[in-house]
């Protein structure tokens, strides 16, 4: 038996407070402070950049489009290293390079979905790649590559369908590099 997935929670100040839990069950309608991710991946030779549908069989935002890949470091567990575990995990992507944070200090707070609240602090990263996605399909519905112009219509013309946290994070990220020229 597999053992569980653990998340590591903080204090106000965003500091590990040495207590851990496990992921499914730590989310819930009370869920505490903790740490996370979300990466968006871009495609070397042309510039696009990786969204992913989350599968329909997903607990919590079930079929929304988002970012790249999303997840939890682990108990001492070096958030590149979590960055490429999920990466490897979620969409069969083996080789990132350049990882680096362009939101370091991201937090965000849900609305509650079918009773569970996600309470982030997930700063925001990049990295790039030549690889198909081969995604898993207890995570990943399916996926695009898009150019910038491309998302920015469907975070408007689809609010509906896309997750609360990348429509969040699209309001700071579309003043930064790399995502800026992409304008």
């Amino acid at each position: 038996m597999a053992k569980p997935e653990l998340i590591v929670f903080l204090d106000e100040q965003g500091k590990p407070t040495g207590e851990v839990g496990p992921k499914l069950e730590s989310h819930t309608s009370n869920t505490k402070l903790h740490l996370a991710f979300s990466c968006y991946v871009f495609r070397k030779r042309d510039n696009k950049f990786l969204i992913t549908q989350r599968a329909l069989s997903k607990k919590v935002w079930p079929g929304v489009w988002t970012n790249s890949v999303c997840g939890h470091p682990g108990p001492k567990e070096k958030m590149e290293d979590a960055i490429k575990r999920r990466a490897a995990f979620e969409l069969g992507i083996k080789e990132l390079e350049d990882i680096s944070v362009v939101l370091p200090n991201y937090h965000y707070k849900t609305p509650p979905y079918a009773g569970i609240i996600e309470n982030e602090l997930c700063p925001v990263y990049v990295a790039y790649t030549d690889e198909n996605p081969q995604p898993n399909p207890g995570e990943v519905e399916a996926y695009k590559w898009l150019d910038w112009e491309e998302y920015v219509h469907m975070l408007q013309d689809t609010p509906e369908k896309m997750s609360y946290w990348s429509k969040a994070q699209y309001t700071q990220l579309k003043e930064l590099e790399p995502f800026r020229p992409l304008a």
